[in-house]
């Protein structure tokens, strides 16, 4: 079978499968009653994803190089990695609002790829002599990856913002570090300051109150199981729009978790190539300058959530500023201005 014919089926198909599963998504979320449309979102997700990996294998043994030479084929690489992305945190979260606000933008890019390009940037040319490395596959698929990651993690967080309505909720910690498992009851107090508390409640704690002592010389230290109550208000929220929004803020946490180390790798492995291409591992080229901001962005996140223990609303809105920012560091820099990685610019 000619390649070329292959690969120009396989981009509409893949579009056509979004464009159908993105509205299966929203007629789901519409008429939840209609279980099916779960099992239906998952399949066109999972054909997406499976069209565009055989897209890019045909580029692949069509070119003879990784397809991530051009703007049309990191289109393709980005939207697989938003699919696989999403099938990982639909598994993990078993909710369908995932896919209502992934597949839009999945298939959204498909569409710029397939219907927007120009012709002359869709198909397959040499490789310029800076990109004859194997240094290609390595920094640009794992910074493709990290994008993909990124996004999934960010629309989640844009998620939450929509279920909670923009309220300040009170959630289950979901960050490890200082302030994170918030609401687990534990506090550590000293033996001389140890109130009696007593639980109304004797089914929540079968009437055990886990302790544990150490001495040191100089008093006891002792881990009391206490009981708060939150100052935050969570009434207005339905049990079930809680427990929703409790889910999509531990998946955005982890997605985004997983997509910035991706993001570290990849600089540093830009550094290392660009040092051997150009002479040098930094040059403040515009995609360098807004991978940084983009790095530094989801480092405050983390950061907040990790050692501040922020949860639900704060850093939501920061993983929505970062949804922005990773667009802007991956097309915007591309089509509108000129640098060492301006391969997709066209203006």
């Amino acid at each position: 079978m000619n390649l070329v014919v292959l690969q120009n089926w396989l981009d509409n198909a893949s579009f056509a499968v979004l464009f159908c599963t993105m509205l299966v998504y929203w007629v789901g979320a519409a008429f939840p009653s209609l279980s099916l449309t779960a099992a239906l979102g998952t399949a066109g997700m999972a054909i997406a994803n499976l069209c565009m990996a055989t897209l890019l294998g045909a580029r692949w043994i069509e070119a003879g190089y990784f397809p991530l030479s051009n703007l049309y084929e990191s289109l393709f690489f980005l939207t697989w990695g938003i699919t696989a992305v999403h099938l990982i945190a639909e598994n993990s979260s078993r909710s369908r609002l995932v896919g209502v606000v992934t597949a839009p933008v999945a298939m959204g890019i498909t569409a710029f790829a397939t219907l927007t390009l120009p012709a002359n940037m869709q198909v397959s040319e040499p490789l310029v002599p800076a990109l004859k490395s194997n240094w290609l596959m390595m920094h640009v698929s794992v910074m493709m990856l990290s994008y993909s990651a990124l996004m999934v993690g960010a629309l989640l967080a844009i998620a939450f913002l929509i279920v909670t309505g923009g309220k300040n909720i009170q959630l289950q910690g979901s960050s490890v570090g200082n302030g994170g498992y918030r609401s687990n009851g534990y506090k550590l107090i000293k033996a001389d300051e140890l109130e009696l508390i007593t639980s109304t409640n004797t089914a929540e704690t079968n009437g055990f109150s886990p302790m544990e002592s150490n001495n040191n010389g100089n008093g006891t230290a002792v881990l009391n199981l206490v009981t708060t109550t939150s100052t935050k208000t969570t009434e207005n929220l339905s049990p079930q729009r809680l427990n929703l929004a409790e889910t999509l803020d531990n998946i955005s946490y982890r997605i985004i978790g997983l997509g910035f180390p991706l993001l570290t790798i990849g600089i540093i492995a830009g550094g290392v190539w660009a040092n051997e291409a150009w002479g040098s591992y930094w040059s403040w080229d515009p995609k360098e300058t807004w991978a940084l901001i983009t790095w530094l962005v989801f480092a405050a996140y983390l950061h907040s959530r990790i050692t501040r223990g922020w949860q639900g609303k704060k850093p939501a809105i920061l993983a929505a500023a970062g949804f922005v920012v990773v667009w802007i560091c991956y097309l915007g820099v591309n089509l509108l201005g000129k640098g060492l990685h301006s391969y997709g610019w066209f203006l």
